[in-house]
């Protein structure tokens, strides 16, 4: 049997400029990156790039004709949910955080669900949709042996 074997290519220089970019607007930000000035392949060379990092989550979205590459610090937004979450408990007030695009929301949502401290809704319309954290009062758990006790 014969092996092929597999070339890799440094990427290039337009594909190592936007990696380098997107690594260093990432770095400390909760906010995604975006393009439109790349091809189907170039965007597949970045996609592919952070396959396989947790970190960043990296989606395609088509707009009639154009296509536009988000780049989302997930890491971030989860560390962020968790400092936004520990903030609501100490004070014991609502936090409200800025608006967010529907991706991040899910983020921070899907973030604070197993904490039985908080709780996390969104509010407002379009644009101005945003999430609010705040303390829970007896906790998740709570409420659920409440309902079940009233049931009886």
């Amino acid at each position: 049997m014969e092996r092929r074997k597999r070339f890799t290519t440094a990427p290039s220089s337009k594909i190592q400029n936007v990696l380098d970019q997107i690594k260093r607007e990432l770095k400390d930000s909760i906010l995604p990156v975006s393009f439109h000035d790349l091809n189907s392949f170039e965007r597949k060379l970045i996609h592919r790039h952070f396959d396989h990092n947790s970190e960043i989550v990296t989606k395609t979205y088509r707009h009639d004709e154009d296509y536009e590459l988000k780049v989302y610090p997930v890491g971030n937004l989860k560390r962020y949910a968790h400092e936004k979450a520990s903030e609501a408990v100490e004070k014991g007030e609502r936090i409200v955080l800025p608006h967010m695009g529907n991706y991040e929301r899910f983020i921070i949502h899907d973030t604070l669900k197993s904490n039985e401290a908080v709780k996390s809704e969104s509010y407002g319309e379009g644009d101005e949709r945003h999430i609010e954290i705040e303390p829970e009062m007896f906790g998740r758990g709570l409420k659920k042996i409440i309902r079940k006790i009233r049931l009886f």
